[in-house]
């Protein structure tokens, strides 16, 4: 699968680009703040219905227009797919798969598998727990339709626990009543939400190790755990219990809405052990590992974007990590960089067929330099 066209206007800082792109590396060289990522948060856009950075969409739309349009056309199982996406300000935004609009957004996601690796994946080790939830989710979600249906549901069953806990002070019959309803929702939904996710994991660990391993010259041994209410005995037996404690808090304390995951090197928190290096390191690692994973289900390669990747990786993970992307798993990439000679010394070091771009205050150029 790959991305053959791309045409956008109004999005953030970019009024208007139409490019087409190469099944191989396509590069965006250009200052910061030009609109590389903007870029690239375009063709995420494409595949998630949402931005990777800013959640509010209209927060999306250039400041000084009142609509963004983002069209792309990619090859997948060698047919076309042509994927359209506008919003105007206080309107619904509309999706559409080869000219025919989404019931439901949820329907999309997974039909064109893609990974993000970004310097912003850094909260995903510095903050809370709902951001490696988010990424489990959003990993199982394009592989896997029912799970993604569970997990609405489930977090629909959440919110109407939480409004009864928040609305009532003191228990009583029906109160009660209600919560038993709730209860034995969430943990008919989370039971699998949970099985899913172990999987997952089981699965992702042996190949993010060995990613890590390669890129870091085998040096350092990393783990991820994952931990969840579900490990530590009867979840509907939890809720229940801790009813009152609940109810004093407002929100619900036990469930798959508190999973987590431990990121640990040398058998301690990245979070605290890590060097800036082994940070990135640690999440190109996890990301690739996506990849793989991906892959393997879907049977095809993901689009891959790489967002500033080099910066703060010393030349010899640097180097390591350009022997992997330049490996035939890897179809299509989409790399910036501020730094065009480092780009390309890159892109020649894999030997792979490549596009140039030149971005500039949200403008777009095609082969710079006759590349």
């Amino acid at each position: 699968m790959y991305l053959k066209h791309l045409n956008i206007l109004n999005y953030k800082n970019i009024l208007q680009a139409e490019t087409a792109f190469c099944d191989g590396i396509n590069c965006f060289v250009g200052p910061n703040g030009a609109g590389k990522t903007n870029l690239l948060d375009a063709i995420y856009y494409l595949s998630f219905c949402k931005s990777y950075f800013n959640s509010i969409d209209s927060q999306n739309i250039n400041h000084s227009e009142d609509f963004f349009v983002i069209q792309g056309a990619f090859e997948r199982n060698e047919h076309e797919e042509q994927i359209y996406v506008a919003l105007k300000r206080n309107q619904k935004k509309q999706f559409k798969r080869n000219k025919k609009e989404y019931g439901k957004l949820s329907e999309h996601i997974g039909l064109l598998p893609l990974v993000m690796i970004s310097p912003s994946d850094e909260r995903l080790i510095l903050e809370g727990s709902d951001q490696r939830r988010k990424y489990m989710d959003s990993v199982v979600s394009q592989y896997n339709k029912p799970y993604l249906d569970r997990l609405i549901r489930y977090n629909r069953a959440l919110m109407q626990r939480n409004a009864l806990l928040k609305k009532n002070d003191h228990f009583n019959q029906g109160l009660t009543a209600q919560l038993d309803v709730w209860d034995e929702q969430m943990v008919r939904l989370g039971e699998d939400i949970f099985l899913q996710r172990t999987r997952f994991i089981e699965q992702l660990v042996p190949v993010f190790r060995e990613f890590y391993h390669h890129i870091s010259g085998g040096h350092e041994a990393v783990d991820i755990l994952y931990t969840s209410h579900f490990q530590k005995g009867e979840v509907l037996k939890m809720l229940r219990e801790n009813r009152d404690r609940d109810l004093i808090l407002g929100y619900t304390s036990r469930g798959i809405h508190k999973d987590d995951l431990q990121f640990l090197l040398s058998g301690q928190p990245v979070k605290k052990e890590g060097s800036q290096g082994q940070k990135k390191s640690f999440l190109i690692a996890l990301k690739l590992a996506q990849y793989e994973f991906l892959s393997r289900h879907n049977g095809f390669g993901p689009i891959l974007l790489l967002d500033d990747v080099f910066d703060k990786l010393d030349s010899d993970r640097g180097n390591r990590l350009i022997q992997l992307v330049a490996e035939s798993r890897f179809r299509q990439i989409f790399i910036t960089d501020t730094q065009k000679e480092r780009l390309m010394e890159i892109v020649r070091e894999t030997g792979k067929k490549s596009c140039f771009f030149k971005v500039v205050e949200g403008t777009v150029k095609k082969n710079i330099d006759g590349i």
